[in-house]
Order: C-alpha cells, then structure tokens, then sequence
C-alpha cells in the first residue's frame, strides 16, 4: 500500500487546527497510519510542521486564485477573498501561531508571494479611493489574516457558525477599512 502524502498532510492539518499540541501518534492516528510509517515520512514534528507550512502556501494561492482579486471591484475581491478562505480557516489558524515557519527561506518567500498579491489588492483599493489612505497595505492583510485565523479558532470553539464567519469577517474588516464621506 502506498501512503497519499497528501492526504497524511490534510489530516494532520485537519488535527491540527483542531488541536495544535496533538502528538505525531495522535497525528498518525487520524491519518489512519501506523507512528512508524508517519516518522518515515516526516522524522519529527519539526519537518510535519515544514510540510504543513508547504501545504498552507499552496491553498492560500489556490484561495487567491479562485477569489480572482485581481479582477473588479477592491471591495468584492475583499469578501470573495475572505469567502474563498473560510474552509481552510482552522488550517490557516494553526499555521498562524506556528513561528518557527517564518524563518524557514522556502515558507517565507512562499508567504512574501502572497502578501504581494493581497497588499495589490488593499493598495488598488487604496488607489480607487475606496479603502482608508491611513492604514498601510500591509496592516490590512496582516489584520485579515488575523480575523480569518480568529474566526477559524470561533468556529472550532463553537462561538461562532461556520455559515456566519465570512460575513462577519467582511463586516469587521471592510467596516474599518473603507473610506467615509467627511
């Protein structure tokens, strides 16, 4: 039998998000494999974690992607992009907390390709005259990221339903971001 790597990776994602500290048998586990097969694979937490980070970059450009927040209006793109990422909220959460991702060349450059893409879109916003001039691109993704991380933790707490998180996120966001008439 051949082990779907990725398939090991979305359920030690899924885990994960649910319970960051879970340990590699637990992970193993839930991903239907034996502690043996998981640590030939991933030697330690520390490479899961890499591959993890790996897998976030991906579905994050594939979010982006299917947002097509290069296209239309700043403000549309915004709420298409938070829609598109709310089914991987709790992954994104996980990988939010993880720092020693960000000093890894590979995750970071990964990372760096999409806050280029999303400071694009605050800063045609910006340029539209649509979103605030007072808050920089990068402080608007940094503080999306952090409502979608947020709401991924709500929704696992059960504070939150799931059907309710990106229009919540959209309100708060663009609630404070967008420009209002003086």
């Amino acid at each position: 039998m051949s082990l779907d790597r990725d398939q090991v990776l979305r359920e030690a994602a899924a885990l994960l998000a649910r319970r960051p500290t879970a340990s590699m048998d637990e992970i193993a586990r839930a991903a239907g494999i034996s502690r043996a097969t998981l640590h030939r694979h991933f030697p330690g937490r520390d490479a899961l974690v890499r591959a993890l980070g790996e897998l976030g970059i991906a579905q994050v450009e594939e979010r982006l992607d299917a947002a097509r927040i290069e296209e239309g209006d700043p403000v549309a793109a915004v709420q298409r992009l938070i829609e598109e990422a709310m089914p991987v909220s709790g992954f994104l959460a996980f990988l939010y907390g993880e720092n020693q991702l960000y000093d890894l060349p590979g995750i970071t450059e990964g990372w760096s390709r999409v806050d280029r893409r999303v400071g694009a879109l605050f800063r045609r916003g910006q340029e539209e005259g649509v979103f605030r001039f007072d808050l920089t691109p990068a402080w608007l993704g940094e503080a999306m990221y952090a409502l979608i991380a947020a709401s991924g933790w709500c929704v696992q707490d059960g504070t939150v339903a799931r059907n309710d998180s990106a229009r919540m996120v959209s309100e708060l966001l663009l609630g404070g971001m967008l420009r209002r008439p003086s």
